[in-house]
C-alpha cells in the first residue's frame, strides 16, 4: 500500500503531502519533516530509497522539485519509482510543462491529478490519456458550475431591478 506522496523543494519547503493513512496531525508534521531531511542531506552515492520508522520511502527529483512517495514494505520499490515519474508526466501533461509554482498555485488540480493516479493508497490508473482526459472533465464541471452561479447571481440582480421598478 501505499503510504503517503510527499513534494517538497531543494529547499526543504513542503510543496504537498498527502496521506493514504489516518495519522494525527503532529506525527504527519514530524514525518514530513523528517523525510524531507533525509532526502535532501543524503549523499548522491546512495540511493534514493531509505527507510524511515518502518516505511520505504522512494523519491526522485525533477528541476527544483522533489517528489517522495511512502510505501509498505513489502511494495516494489521499482514500481514506485515508474508511479512517480507517471504523476510527472501527468501533471506536465496537465500544467505543460509542471513546476513549483505550479504546485504552490494549482494545488488542488495536483490533488485531482494525483487522485486519478493513486486513490486510498492504490494505484487507480496508469493511462496519461485518461488521467489528463478525467482531469479535464472535472474541470469543465467545475467551470459550468462556476457559470450556472454567475448567471443566477445575474439574474437574480435583474429581478431585483424588475422589482424596484414595479
Amino acid at each position: 500500500m501505499y503510504r503517503s506522496v510527499i513534494l517538497f523543494s531543494r529547499h526543504g519547503r513542503l510543496r504537498l503531502s498527502k496521506w493514504f493513512l489516518s495519522v494525527p496531525e503532529k506525527e504527519r508534521n514530524k514525518t514530513n519533516h523528517d523525510v524531507i531531511q533525509i532526502a535532501l542531506n543524503r549523499n548522491g552515492a546512495y540511493s534514493n530509497i531509505f527507510h524511515h520508522k518502518g516505511v520505504k520511502y522512494i523519491y526522485k527529483r525533477y528541476a527544483s522539485l522533489f517528489f517522495c512517495l511512502g510505501i509498505d514494505e513489502d511494495e516494489n520499490e521499482l514500481i514506485a519509482l515508474a508511479l512517480i515519474h507517471r504523476m510527472v508526466e501527468a501533471l506536465d501533461r496537465y500544467f505543460g510543462n509542471v513546476c513549483e509554482l505550479d504546485v504552490i498555485f494549482n494545488f488542488e488540480r495536483v490533488h485531482m491529478v494525483m487522485d486519478e493516479i493513486l486513490l486510498g493508497g492504490e494505484i487507480q490508473e496508469t493511462s496519461l490519456r485518461e488521467v489528463k482526459l478525467h482531469v479535464q472533465n472535472a474541470d469543465t464541471e467545475m467551470e459550468n458550475e462556476i457559470n450556472g452561479d454567475v448567471e443566477a447571481v445575474i439574474n437574480l440582480q435583474q429581478f431585483r431591478r424588475q422589482i424596484r421598478r414595479v
